[in-house]
């Protein structure tokens, strides 16, 4: 579904880019990663912090495009994740491994399910891999904006 049929159906807002706090997102994105990498932190805690570093990124994305997702709507980690192959190009096959750390976030939060250490070990990676990708994005489409 495009961005603006994601609007029309109340999933999106328009939101003009404000390189400013897309700068604080981009260091907040960073911080959380480094937190994630922390080994005295839980598990639990530190897929958190990793999988807030790929919401940061996916918000990034939005942003960069003028939208943001509309939080009062259900599922908008759902859409900002299933978004990122329109606004930073990310691959479907990327797409599916984010969509699943997505899911298992939820679990692990309504439900209390642990994290195993293969669950932190792929959100660490895929955080890694996609902070990587927003900074390589932003550099080559706005480098103007002086962020990454």
């Amino acid at each position: 579904m495009s961005l603006s049929n994601l609007q029309a159906i109340g999933r999106l807002q328009a939101q003009p880019p404000d390189p400013a706090a897309m700068a604080r997102l981009l260091q907040a994105a960073r911080q959380n990663l480094a937190d994630a990498r922390l080994a005295q932190v839980s598990s639990g805690n530190r897929f958190d912090a990793a999988y807030k570093c790929i919401m940061q990124c996916a918000m990034l994305g939005l942003w960069a495009h003028g939208w943001r997702t509309s939080t009062s709507q259900p599922g908008h980690h759902q859409t900002a994740i299933q978004t990122l192959d329109q606004t930073l190009g990310v691959s479907k096959q990327d797409l599916i491994v984010l969509d699943a750390l997505r899911r298992q976030r939820n679990v692990n939060d309504y439900e209390g399910d642990p994290i195993a250490d293969a669950t932190l070990h792929a959100c660490l990676q895929a955080a890694e891999k996609l902070l990587g990708h927003t900074l390589r994005w932003l550099r080559t489409e706005h480098p103007e904006w002086e962020l990454a």
